[in-house]
Formats: C-alpha cells, sequence, structure tokens
C-alpha cells in the first residue's frame, strides 16, 4: 500500500515536472506528456501501476466532462448547433462505421463487435489537446465555439457507440434496430436524470446555507452523482453529467452570487481538471510494456502498422467530412448564408485540430480484463495498444503541425466580432453606467449628503470617462495590437511592483496580515483582467 502511494505521488511531481519543462520548451504539454509517457515506459525497472478499468473511467470521465459542459458558451453552442451536430454525431458515427469494418478486414480474428468498440473509442477528438495546442495562436472565434461544442457532444455519442459494441462483444449478439431504440431511450433518459440531478444541486445551492467551500466541494462530487444516478437506471450517465453541467452553467449566476465562491470554485476546478488531463496522458505509458506484453500473436510491428492504419483514417474521414459540413448547408439553406463564408481556411483548421486525448485514453482504459471468471477479453492490449497509437499519432503530427498550418494560412477573424479588451471596456461602461442611474433615483440624497457616497459617484463617472477615452484611442491607434501589449505589460509591471511593495509592508508590520492578503488578491484580480485566465 505504501508502495503504491509512493508510486503514485511520485508519478504526480514527475507530472509537473514535465508540465513545466513543456512550457519552457514551448510545447503544448498534452504532446510532451505522451512522448514522455513513452520514453518512461522504456525504461529498464519502471514499475507497472495496476489500475481497475472500471475505476479509470468512474475517476476520470465525470468531471472532465462536466468542466467540459460548465464552459462551453450556451449562445456560441445554439448559433452553431447545425456543424456541431454534424461534427458530433455524424462524423463520429461515420468514423466508426469505417473503422469497424477496416479493422475487420485488417486484423485478423477482430469481429465487427470489436470494430466498432475501437471506432466508438477512437472517434472523439480531445477538448484539451486542441485547446493546449491553440491556445496562444490566432484563431476565429467560430472555430473554437464548434470545436469546443464537438468535443462536449462527440464524448457522449461515441461513448453510446462503445457501451453498446463492449455489449456486443460480452453478449456475442446485436440488433442494430433494437440498438437505434435502445440508443435514444438511453440518452434521452440520461438527458432527463442529468436534468433532474442539477435542479436538485441547484436547490442545494441557492436554498440552504452553503458555505464557498461547500458549494466548491458539491461541485465536484456533482458529476459523480450524475453519472451513477443515470448508470444505476442503466441510463447513459454522459449525457446525464453532460446536460447536467450545462443546466447548472447557464443558471451559475443565480446560485453562486458571491466573488469569492467563483473565484475558490474556479481554482478548484483548474487543478483538479488539470492534474486529471496531465496525469492520464502518463499513465498509458506506464501500462505501455504490459499491454504490449499482452499482444499476443499479434507482433509489435504489426500492432504499429495497425495503429498507423487507422491513425491515417480518422485523420483522412475528419477532412473528407468538414467541407461538406462547412458548405452544403450554405448551398441549401438561405438562413444558413446569413453568416460570413467559413472559406476553406476555417474548414481546414477544425479538420486538422482533430487530435485524440484523455476520453480515448480513459475508455480504452475502462475496457474490462475479462469477460467472466473464465476468459480474457478478446484483444484488449491491442485494441489499448491501438488506441496509443492514434493518440501519439494525431497529438504529436498534427499538434506540431497545427501551429504552423495556422501560420501558413494567415487565418482571420471570419466574423464581426469585436476584440476582447474593447468588449471589456463597453461591458464596464454599461455597469458604472447602470450604477450612476441607481445612485441618482434611489440615493440622491445621500449623495449629497455622504461624502463616501458622493466620492463614489465621481469615482463611477471618472470610470466611464477612462474608458471612453480608452475606446477613442483605440480607434486612433493604426497599430492598437502592439500598443495594447505594450500597454497590458506596462500594467503587469506595475503590478508586480506592488506585489513587492506588499510583501515590504508585510515584514514592515505597518498593516495587519489579513488587510495585506486582501490587497494581494485585489491586484490578483486587476492582473486576471489583463491575462484573462489562462490556465493549462
Amino acid at each position: 500500500m505504501h508502495e503504491q502511494l509512493l508510486l503514485i505521488l511520485g508519478l504526480l511531481l514527475l507530472v509537473m515536472m514535465l508540465v513545466m519543462l513543456a512550457q519552457r520548451i514551448r510545447i503544448a504539454y498534452p504532446i510532451f506528456l505522451v512522448l514522455a509517457g513513452l520514453g518512461i515506459s522504456m525504461i529498464p525497472g519502471v514499475p507497472v501501476l495496476k489500475l481497475d478499468p472500471d475505476i479509470i473511467f468512474l475517476i476520470f470521465l465525470p468531471p472532465l466532462l462536466y468542466e467540459a459542459a460548465w464552459y462551453t458558451s450556451w449562445n456560441d453552442f445554439w448559433k452553431w448547433k447545425r456543424p456541431i451536430s454534424l461534427l458530433a454525431f455524424g462524423l463520429v458515427f461515420l468514423t466508426s462505421l469505417v473503422v469497424a469494418y477496416t479493422s475487420q478486414l485488417l486484423i485478423p480474428g477482430f469481429t465487427l463487435a470489436l470494430g466498432f468498440l475501437l471506432g466508438g473509442i477512437v472517434s472523439p477528438p480531445d477538448a484539451v489537446a486542441a485547446a493546449t495546442v491553440l491556445k496562444g495562436l490566432k484563431v476565429p472565434k467560430r472555430t473554437l465555439a464548434i470545436l469546443e461544442g464537438e468535443s462536449l457532444i462527440n464524448d457522449a455519442s461515441s461513448l453510446i457507440v462503445f457501451r453498446f459494441a463492449l455489449a456486443a462483444v460480452m453478449t456475442g449478439a446485436f440488433s442494430m434496430h433494437e440498438a437505434t431504440g435502445q440508443f435514444f431511450l438511453v440518452a434521452g433518459m440520461g438527458i432527463v436524470v442529468g436534468i433532474i440531478g442539477a435542479h436538485i444541486f441547484y436547490a442545494i445551492h441557492k436554498f440552504l446555507p452553503t458555505t464557498p467551500a461547500i458549494d466548491a466541494a458539491i461541485t465536484v462530487i456533482t458529476p459523480y452523482i450524475l453519472f451513477l444516478s443515470a448508470e444505476h437506471f442503466h441510463f447513459s450517465g454522459v449525457m446525464a453529467v453532460v446536460s447536467g453541467g450545462l443546466f447548472m452553467s447557464f443558471r451559475a449566476h443565480e446560485i453562486f452570487k458571491t466573488g469569492t465562491t467563483r473565484i475558490n470554485m474556479t481554482g478548484v476546478w483548474n487543478t483538479l481538471i488539470f492534474v486529471m488531463n496531465a496525469l492520464v496522458f502518463v499513465l498509458i505509458g506506464l501500462e505501455l510494456p504490459d499491454i504490449i506484453n499482452g499482444l499476443g500473436e499479434t507482433s509489435l510491428m504489426e500492432g504499429i502498422k495497425y495503429g498507423l492504419i487507422i491513425s491515417g483514417i480518422v485523420i483522412v474521414v475528419r477532412l473528407l467530412w468538414i467541407y461538406p459540413v462547412a458548405h452544403l448547408p450554405r448551398w441549401l439553406s438561405k438562413k444558413a448564408r446569413r453568416d460570413p463564408s467559413p472559406g476553406w481556411k476555417n474548414p481546414l483548421i477544425i479538420g486538422w485540430a482533430g487530435m485524440r486525448g484523455v476520453v480515448s485514453l480513459a475508455t480504452a482504459l475502462s475496457i474490462p480484463v475479462m469477460m467472466n471468471e473464465q476468459s480474457q477479453f478478446p484483444m484488449r492490449n491491442l485494441i489499448i495498444f491501438i488506441t496509443f497509437i492514434v493518440i501519439f499519432v494525431t497529438l504529436v503530427f498534427q499538434g506540431l503541425t497545427l501551429p504552423l498550418i495556422i501560420k501558413l494560412t494567415k487565418i482571420e477573424e471570419i466574423d464581426p466580432i469585436l476584440p476582447s479588451h474593447e468588449q471589456q471596456a463597453g461591458i464596464q461602461m454599461r455597469l458604472d453606467q447602470l450604477a450612476i442611474d441607481r445612485l441618482s433615483k434611489e440615493y440622491e440624497p445621500m449623495v449629497s449628503s455622504n461624502t463616501l457616497v458622493e466620492n463614489l459617484k465621481k469615482a463611477l463617472e471618472n470610470d466611464i470617462k477612462l474608458h471612453q477615452n480608452h475606446l477613442s484611442s483605440i480607434e486612433m491607434c493604426t497599430n492598437r495590437q502592439n500598443d495594447m501589449k505594450e500597454y497590458h505589460k506596462i500594467m503587469l509591471d506595475i503590478i508586480a511592483l506592488q506585489r513587492k511593495d506588499l510583501f515590504k509592508m508585510k515584514r514592515e508590520k505597518l498593516f495587519s496580515d489579513d488587510e495585506i492578503r486582501k490587497a494581494e488578491s485585489q491586484l490578483d484580480l486587476n492582473e486576471l483582467k489583463i491575462t484573462g485566465n489562462k490556465h493549462l
């Protein structure tokens, strides 16, 4: 027990070190961790970490899906629902179908049910991998919205395919008619369970006397309860988590009313999801030697060959599917033509960003080792090995070349969207004006009699003037991107200087530690306004 705990803690520390090294050499950490996992597996004497497949699926999937649903923009999701649906459902089923029949013809002894099992595993691209690779690159908002929306729903659709294929392998029977009906029943009732569960947690957050720490803790257990509740009734736990996450995210402003609650919750979730994403990429590396040893009659070179062929198939199928999805609706619908054309660059980026990652890994590892007490699950290690090759190829090959493609295509924003800093200035002006109107209508006597209230109104008026001047200077600026970078650099330098002075105040003991912490928190918020929420 102590040795296993020490191994896990050592692995966590190693993962953190590898992520820091990835940042240092400017490689997206999922790519680097896959490479590191492969390297770790080749070190002689590295212990093999034995993990229960069911535990892997249960620990990793619910929070990863819930977090993806939480940060999905409902407005963007609904606006681009057509391409998202065609990718999340149409492409997943097409990829699963092509992979199923190809693997049956390609791999000796591979049944069609095993082919659909493999197809369900490798069909969904990973949002974390794509977001990490694209972070800091100039990519249109539409592209990011479609990729995020697709990754949210395609996890659900692919895992339902996986579930039916797994049942077909275990029972030896499969009926397309029955499976289709069961698909809609399982998915639909999963959504119902998710919405009912989300209403219960909504009431807990809204009406019970929770604290920021309790709210954060409840949000962590919510996806697990939603998932297990749906699975208990043999419905889709994935759809329950996704639908519940979307509902809670949409109503978050009603239940998390204090800034402390939201900041605390964001910190908890950023840390949790980062650790899970980082850890699962390295876990496959530690299991790889055991997987290779279990390939049986299939040689290592044959396994690599199968993996490379399946990798090529998922890449090509996605690229062939993406252009009809982008342009056919515009030819058939006048409503679709109201939005600017995506051209050829936007579909290319979406098509090439189809990198596989955490969900595929966790799903592959969740395949049971034994079908029953007497027989092992057929070709489990080969399926996991092929999955690893697909993840490795799509992450490393596509992930490393995606920034180059974006640079060569010189892709630009295709929709009329204001830059972030201009939107922030506009939002703050509206909020400040709302505050001034409130003071003028409801608290006019106090404005003239209470110095603090009077100063508040003057400060708000000054803020509005500053924002107006800021927007005017942006409009007049011929090179506003460079000017904004310089402005942000100066502001961050000033904040860093102020933070050092707070530390000096702490040593001088002129003010209490509590008040210094409050001032430091304010500096953190000011820094966050500039840097944004750029977590890993």
